[in-house]
């Protein structure tokens, strides 16, 4: 039997020139038909493909089936079975690798826009106080270093068995990346910490400037509690080490997006300073410079450039974020790599770049980008943002020198329990994977957290 064509609903969106200058969110979000428009789709295949490609194993077909009949608390109720940040999912993960990809819908009219209707129902949670029950004590505890989406969501689920979770957070606020590094036009941070005063309300506690390894000592924390996640990210960038790029107005991405998202740089108020480029330019090509280029055209910058040594169909971020960033303006100079930067009186001010051609496929199967004799040329720039990924800071190796790690730095844990080579001593997210996506390091934190209760004999 023939299946009616239903067009995917249209997220709704802040006009290009109007967001290109503000802070506020970009995408508007679902009304309620149109989050049950949109779950009404779902052709509720018998194999659920969708959830196959859940790192959290969200059951998507039975919330999207409450969502189509209107009821929205039973959708967060499933939802809040295997995933504690829906609102924050919603929006930022990569739905269009993961579940989107895997929806049979896509070959008719387009894939079921999961993420878009999960944003609404975990915006529908928040919105009408649905907090969870504190459960009842079994006499365990377990520390939690790193307050990001690794971190909050083993919390979460230990927390919900009965566990006393104590969260140590070197930053003044929790969150973590949610918090530093995503732009408030992509997640209010308003938001963040509505899910994270609904983690405390259910019992954790969160200390905040708290540096597990000097303000605390690790092996302090291993032994005073029955068990330990690490949790703390990978905050350390990773730059290109070529002349003058210790010039002023050189930043990373790293900490150009931690002053204006965490420190609110951009705020008159702020004790904070951060750098307002008339001509900025961005190295890289993935989300969080998609983020930094946007940041800084709303920082007032005249003209914004993204330079990356590949082309289009290598760009590793979301398609998504690469049109937004093309709607506001943003122009993008692919086939082109940075090999000096110039400047006057200590600052930057403009730089040498060659162009690119692309060889054979890299280890990665990506094609090889090669320089091309004599296409040496300039590009004007006042301030240099660099994004080129980043590395689990080496104070938790140094400080604990028994934790596992690789030459990279990353934690080296068991994949399926996510433990450690130490005993109670469990670690996810970017600290073991590098830079990633929030829902992975949310899939870490939940295996984590069910093999520590799993070991206590609770599940």
């Amino acid at each position: 039997m023939a299946i009616e064509k239903k067009p995917r609903n249209k997220m709704p969106e802040q006009d290009a020139k109007e967001r290109a200058r503000n802070f506020g969110e970009v995408a508007l979000g679902y009304t309620a038909q149109q989050a049950k428009d949109e779950a009404s789709r779902c052709m509720h295949c018998k194999n659920a493909p969708c959830r196959q490609g859940c790192p959290v194993a969200v059951d998507i077909p039975a919330f999207l089936e409450a969502t189509a009949a209107g009821d929205f608390d039973k959708a967060g109720e499933i939802i809040g079975r295997t995933s504690s940040l829906p609102a924050v999912c919603g929006r930022v993960c990569p739905q269009e690798s993961q579940c989107e990809k895997m929806c049979l819908r896509a070959r008719i009219d387009g894939a079921v826009a999961i993420g878009n209707t999960e944003r609404f129902i975990g915006d529908h949670m928040l919105q009408n106080g649905c907090k969870p029950r504190k459960a009842a004590p079994i006499g365990k505890c377990a520390a939690v270093i790193g307050s990001g989406p690794a971190g909050l969501t083993c919390a979460a689920e230990l927390a919900g068995h009965g566990v006393e979770v104590t969260v140590f957070e070197a930053f003044h606020k929790a969150g973590g990346v949610l918090v530093y590094g995503i732009p408030e036009f992509r997640l209010p941070k308003s938001l963040v910490q509505a899910e994270i005063d609904k983690l405390c309300a259910s019992g954790v506690d969160i200390k905040l400037n708290t540096v597990a390894g000097k303000t605390v000592p690790i092996e302090e924390i291993v032994e005073q509690y029955d068990a330990v996640f690490i949790g703390s990210g990978a905050g350390l960038p990773m730059f290109m080490n070529i002349e003058g790029e210790n010039l002023n107005g050189v930043y990373s991405a790293n900490e150009y997006l931690t002053r204006v998202n965490l420190m609110k740089a951009y705020a008159p108020e702020s004790a904070t300073p951060v750098q307002r480029g008339k001509h900025v330019a961005v190295i890289g090509a993935g989300n969080v410079a998609m983020d930094a280029a946007r940041t800084a055209l709303r920082m007032g910058a005249e003209s914004v450039k993204v330079i990356y040594r590949r082309g289009r169909e290598e760009m590793p971020a979301r398609a998504e974020e690469i049109g937004h960033a093309e709607q506001e303006g943003i122009e993008f100079c692919l086939l082109t790599n940075p090999v000096s930067f110039a400047g006057e009186n200590g600052w930057v001010k403009s730089i040498r770049c060659v162009k690119m051609e692309l060889g054979e496929a890299d280890a990665s199967g990506r094609r090889s980008p090669r320089p091309v004799a004599g296409s040496e040329f300039d590009i004007v720039a006042d301030m240099v943002i660099v994004s080129l990924g980043t590395r689990p800071n080496p104070l938790l190796k140094n400080s604990f020198p028994a934790l596992p790690t690789s030459a990279k730095g990353t934690i080296v844990v068991n994949e399926e329990t996510m433990q450690t080579s130490l005993d109670g001593v469990y670690a996810g997210g970017d600290a073991v994977t590098g830079a990633a996506t929030v829902i992975l390091a949310m899939g870490a934190g939940r295996k984590a957290s069910k093999a520590i209760l799993q070991k206590w004999g609770i599940v």
